[in-house]
């Protein structure tokens, strides 16, 4: 099953507002204003049905009466360093529970992974963290906070020179060639495609929780 992802930032930014850049990022101008920005730092997003995870008391039972613990990942924020051969990115994330039954305290440790992705379908990495979150006595809600990184190499993520060359061949309005997208091209497509990294991070869930999470 192919995950849609919902990212932080896209592969390509559309319609960026200055001609700046920051290094490592490809700007694109076509002569009448800036098309896009590429850059070296992967997305970062939370593939769909991945965010929520609900537990039941009974695992055979998962009608509302047997309702344990639910949580969701929300929140989610990134920083990257591309300064480096290895270009770190690193991801921080909030993690609301309640649960159904809040006598006595409780701690429960939800697992989540973080996997770097090449290409939308070849995994370069992939770890397990855990979240804890702590209930008080008499309390429904927790609340915890996760953190997950990923490296990607800088050069596996930089467009070859003659690709950059055609996306970077100023047009000016008026030629035939302005009215074209240099991303439309089949060949920088492709070479895109290869250069460009996911950084996603969702709840590690069994195959019944995600089963859960796609059907209700």
């Amino acid at each position: 099953m192919k995950l849609r992802v919902r990212a932080l930032s896209a592969l390509t930014a559309v319609a960026a507002l200055s001609a700046c850049s920051n290094e490592g990022e490809l700007v694109i101008d076509q002569g009448v204003g800036i098309a896009s920005v590429l850059s070296l730092c992967p997305a970062v997003g939370i593939p769909d049905y991945t965010g929520d995870v609900t537990t039941f008391r009974d695992p055979a039972d998962t009608t509302v009466a047997s309702l344990d613990v639910s949580a969701s990942m929300t929140n989610l924020r990134s920083e990257c360093n591309d300064a480096a051969d290895k270009i770190y990115s690193e991801a921080t994330f909030t993690v609301n529970a309640r649960r159904s039954d809040t006598r006595g305290s409780r701690t429960v440790e939800l697992p989540y992974f973080v996997t770097v992705v090449r290409g939308g379908t070849a995994v370069v990495s992939k770890r397990i963290g855990t979240v804890t979150l702590a209930f008080a006595d008499g309390q429904e809600r927790a609340q915890g906070n996760g953190k997950a990184g990923g490296y990607v190499n800088r050069a596996d993520a930089a467009l070859p020179e003659d690709i950059r060359e055609k996306i970077t061949k100023r047009r000016r309005a008026g030629d035939a060639e302005a009215a074209l997208d240099p991303l439309a091209d089949p060949e920088v497509k492709a070479a895109i495609a290869r250069t460009r990294f996911e950084m996603l991070v969702g709840f590690q869930l069994t195959e019944a929780q995600l089963k859960y999470n796609v059907t209700r």
